[in-house]
């Protein structure tokens, strides 16, 4: 079978599906690819066999600043207000996460300063110059040495931009972003309802069928930019969860909020236990009896489906740059997406990116 259109995307996740949808409303012929038996890539839920609706590849609190954003996603389904609570299980117990300031002014005091001064050059130092000691090694150091399974010192000061200290006592893991909620009908049916009159084919892996794939003005590539090049400089790391999802059949609630951290060693390998109930609507509760809860490992994925964090030091950024100059001499093909510019972006981020991107074809 041949794959022909004026404009293809592979993936039909966030990047590809929002500037498909944008190309096919200015008129374009548009055609989709997707690996996987669904669309949406990690933008995607499903209902458990007990009835209460889970995220397949992790929690997606959805939330932005951006007004036009909003508008944007409003198009393809109507959002129930959420707001994401998360807790950090530590030697003192439940605390809130980001860090609130009555944890840091009765465990270290007031008055405290920075123990690292300067310019930092990795993530322990750039840690450091936010926080004092106590809660660096409490909530940061051991969380993110699973995260990535490297020491602190390892990984590029650049990681600490997507955590802060807070100055208040705000619950809300991000209380400054004036839309935050989740689809009413689920993020599924949200990406169906994006690509809604866009032909696409599933089960269709692009890089073994390259061969059948015809895109007479461009290609737009949303996969891995490693895999793309057949690897020809070496493969890019990438961190994933394993996940474990567990039935408790006699417990209506097991946590106070949606995503408990546990970010010390001596808790084991997992990172976070989520209990998808507490995402329920709340004009439409669940009444299933009992609990869903999944468990997240890190590892390092060889299957690039898999692959979800581009991994945060400098040999990689490197790299990287060796695949992106690569690409820029290639002609009608745009590279692009978490995987394509091994970045990570938040979903309204991959969103205004996508946007862009889009606008500069039209």
């Amino acid at each position: 079978m041949k794959y022909i259109a004026d404009y293809i995307v592979v993936g039909t996740g966030l990047t590809g599906s929002v500037i498909a949808r944008l190309l096919k409303d200015a008129g374009k012929d548009v055609l989709m690819l997707e690996k996987r038996e669904h669309v949406g890539g990690n933008v995607h839920d499903q209902k458990h066999e007990s009835g209460v609706l889970m995220h397949t590849y992790g929690p997606h609190y959805f939330r932005t600043h951006s007004n036009r954003i909003w508008e944007f996603v409003n198009r393809f389904s109507n959002f129930y207000s959420f707001k994401a609570i998360i807790k950090a299980k530590v030697t003192s117990g439940l605390e809130n996460w980001p860090i609130a300031a009555n944890y840091i002014q009765k465990h270290v005091g007031e008055h405290w300063e920075p123990e690292f001064t300067g310019t930092p050059l990795n993530f322990e130092q750039a840690a450091l110059s936010l926080m004092p000691r106590k809660v660096y090694e409490l909530f940061i150091k051991e969380y993110n040495e699973k995260q990535w399974g490297v020491k602190a010192t390892e990984l590029s000061a650049d990681l600490c931009k997507r955590f802060n200290v807070r100055a208040d006592n705000n619950p809300y893991l991000t209380p400054g972003h004036a839309f935050q909620g989740l689809p009413l009908q689920g993020y599924h049916q949200l990406m169906l309802n994006m690509i809604h009159g866009i032909p696409y084919q599933l089960d269709v892996d692009f890089l073994k069928n390259r061969d059948k794939v015809q895109a007479r003005k461009l290609l737009i590539y949303t996969g891995p930019i490693d895999a793309f090049f057949d690897y020809e400089f070496g493969r890019l790391a990438y961190r994933g969860q394993r996940r474990e999802t567990v039935f408790h059949e006699n417990q209506k609630l097991a946590q106070p909020c949606v995503q408990v951290n546990t970010p010390m060693h001596i808790d084991g390998s997992q990172i976070r236990r989520i209990e998808w109930k507490h995402l329920q609507n709340p004009s439409s509760p669940n009444t299933t009896k009992g609990t869903l809860i999944t468990t997240e490992t890190p590892f390092s994925p060889d299957n690039p489906d898999q692959f979800e964090y581009p991994f945060p030091d400098s040999p990689n950024q490197t790299l990287f740059r060796r695949y992106h100059m690569a690409y820029k001499k290639l002609n009608n093909i745009m590279i692009c997406g978490r995987l394509g510019e091994y970045r990570y972006y938040d979903m309204d981020q991959v969103i205004a990116r996508a946007i862009y991107l889009a606008e500069k074809l039209l």
